[in-house]
């Protein structure tokens, strides 16, 4: 496996209901390295989230291989921090409460986890909230606090499930900068599903574009633009406008240009 924390080899994902076979995803290849920033973009129904479950044990692959660094790959269930496209906040827990519940998974009493909850909530703009519910937070505040608490697990792996779709663009705008000030202060290794091609370039040092179901890598994109980066910049406009015209192909071209095992271009 060398360096990768993640080593897929030709994954595939099928259902079978009544009878009837779907495919869902076909022949996956890709590498994850430690520390590495990791976009998964696609449209609607391309097994975007699939993928995801697959790498967090939540399901399994039909055929093919993973690997995931140390760890064998049957445990990796609870092995690696999941954030999914709603917070999933507890309703009667505070912010300090529901920020802190994985540290209590993990065996401090509540006194001590709120302790150590307390020094991060300023990192995460949340200093004044510590005491708040849910129900009176905005959609930003509530993925401020699921975002800390999928910190909180001490995984190295965070799996990210479109978790700013639902935000307006200033506040998805705010919280991509506080995850990639996360990514960079706790070295993690972060593989985000999006639909956002201005996320997925703001953050990654790597995209993978998905095909339309079955889900197929159909283009590896190495961003290799300074940081922080600035949707200003001549070098992000001109990636993004590349990117987009591919994303625009016929499903057919796209598959004919490339690869079984595509390789990564260099920006």
């Amino acid at each position: 496996m060398g360096d990768h924390v993640i080593e897929v080899s030709d994954l595939c994902k099928t259902y079978t209901h009544e009878g009837k076979v779907t495919s869902v995803l076909s022949e996956i290849n890709l590498t994850v390295e430690p520390n590495e920033f990791v976009s998964i973009i696609g449209p609607s129904a391309s097994g975007k989230s699939t993928l995801l479950n697959i790498f967090a044990g939540l399901e399994e692959p039909s055929s093919g291989s993973i690997s995931m660094s140390e760890l064998n790959y049957s445990d990796r269930l609870g092995q690696v921090a999941y954030m999914p496209q709603n917070d999933s906040l507890l309703p009667w827990r505070t912010v300090l409460d529901n920020a802190a519940l994985p540290l209590e998974i993990r065996g401090f009493n509540r006194k001590v986890a709120r302790a150590m909850i307390h020094s991060s909530l300023n990192d995460f703009g949340l200093s004044g909230f510590a005491n708040f519910l849910p129900s009176k937070l905005s959609g930003g505040m509530r993925q401020r606090v699921a975002l800390l608490r999928t910190i909180m697990t001490e995984r190295q792996i965070l799996l990210l499930d479109e978790p700013f779709g639902a935000l307006d663009a200033l506040t998805r705008e705010e919280m991509q900068g506080i995850l990639h000030n996360l990514w960079r202060d706790y070295k993690k290794t972060i593989i985000l599903v999006t639909h956002d091609v201005d996320e997925s370039l703001i953050l990654s040092d790597t995209i993978y574009v998905l095909s339309p179901r079955p889900g197929r890598i159909i283009k590896s994109l190495r961003v290799d633009l300074d940081r922080p980066r600035t949707y200003k910049d001549a070098k992000f406009i001109k990636l993004k406008a590349d990117l987009l015209d591919f994303l625009k192909t016929p499903a057919e071209s796209k598959l004919e240009a490339n690869n079984k095992r595509p390789e990564l271009h260099n920006a």
